[in-house]
C-alpha cells in the first residue's frame, strides 16, 4: 500500500449523477492523494453513495470522470487498486469467515495473505469465528467480517460507506485505529458517515448537501453539526 505521499489516488472531474430530473450529485471535481484520510459527510440522500458507487465503479456516471490511480473506475486497473465496503457487506450463505478471506485474497493474488489475515481477525475479534458462517451473524459481526475482507487484500484507495451500523464502541475503535494504519501505509482512506466524532480525526472533510459541495477543508474550522442539518 506504500505511495509517494502526493500522488493522486481518486480524482473526478466534473462528475455528476442524475435520475431523470433527480439530481443526486451535481458536478464535482476533487483529488484525493496517497496518506489522505477524508470524511465525506451529509444528510441521507446527499449524494455520498452515489459518488463512492461511481468511483467503485458500480454506477455510471451521467457526466464527467472518475479515475482511480489514473486508470478510469470500473477498469481492471482500477478495480485492482480500489477496495470497496459497502452499507451493507457482500457475503455468501454458503461461505465461513475464512474462506471469504481465502478466496478474496487469492481473487486479488495477494501474496502473504495468511499472517495479515490472522491479524486482522484477532484485531476484529473473529479469530474464534473464522469457521463460522457469517450469514448466522448479527449486523455489528457481519459489518467486522465486512471490514476484514476489505482490509485483507492488497488496494492503495479504500472506499467506506457507513461502516459504524451496528458496531459496538470496542468495534468503532478498532475500525478507525485499522484505517489510520492504511493511511500510514500510503493508502487514500475515504469514508462516507454521519459520525462526526470520526470525520473530526479525519485529515479532510468533504460535505455534501443535495448533491452539491459545499465544503472541504479541514474538519476543525468549520461547524461539522451545521453541515449535516
Amino acid at each position: 500500500m506504500s505511495r509517494q505521499r502526493d500522488a493522486t489516488l481518486m480524482a473526478t472531474s466534473q462528475l455528476s449523477k442524475a435520475y431523470g430530473d433527480l439530481v443526486a450529485l451535481q458536478p464535482v471535481d476533487l483529488a484525493v492523494t496517497a496518506g489522505q484520510r477524508v470524511a465525506l459527510i451529509g444528510r441521507n440522500g446527499s449524494g455520498k453513495s452515489t459518488l463512492l458507487k461511481m468511483a467503485a465503479g458500480l454506477l455510471e456516471p451521467s457526466s464527467g470522470t472518475v479515475t482511480v490511480g489514473g486508470y478510469p473506475s470500473g477498469s481492471i486497473e482500477a478495480r485492482t487498486a480500489l477496495s470497496y465496503l459497502p452499507d451493507e457487506p457482500v457475503l455468501y450463505d454458503d461461505l465461513s469467515v475464512i474462506e471469504h478471506v481465502e478466496y478474496t485474497c487469492r481473487l486479488h493474488a495477494s501474496v502473504g495473505w495468511e499472517e495479515r489475515a490472522v491479524r486482522l481477525l484477532e484485531k476484529l475479534g473473529l479469530l474464534e469465528r473464522a469457521e463460522s458462517l457469517p450469514s448466522t451473524f448479527s449486523r455489528g459481526l457481519r459489518q467486522k467480517t465486512g471490514t476484514l475482507l476489505a482490509l485483507v487484500r492488497p488496494y492503495s484507495l479504500l472506499l467506506v460507506d457507513e461502516p459504524f451500523v451496528g458496531l459496538d464502541p470496542s468495534g468503532r475503535d478498532t475500525f478507525v485505529e485499522l484505517t489510520e494504519e492504511a493511511a500510514q501505509g500510503g493508502a487514500a482512506v475515504v469514508v462516507a458517515t454521519h459520525q462526526l466524532d470520526y470525520a473530526m480525526r479525519a485529515d479532510r472533510c468533504i460535505a455534501l448537501r443535495d448533491g452539491v459541495r459545499v465544503y472541504d477543508g479541514p474538519p476543525g474550522d468549520v461547524d461539522l453539526a451545521a453541515l449535516v442539518d
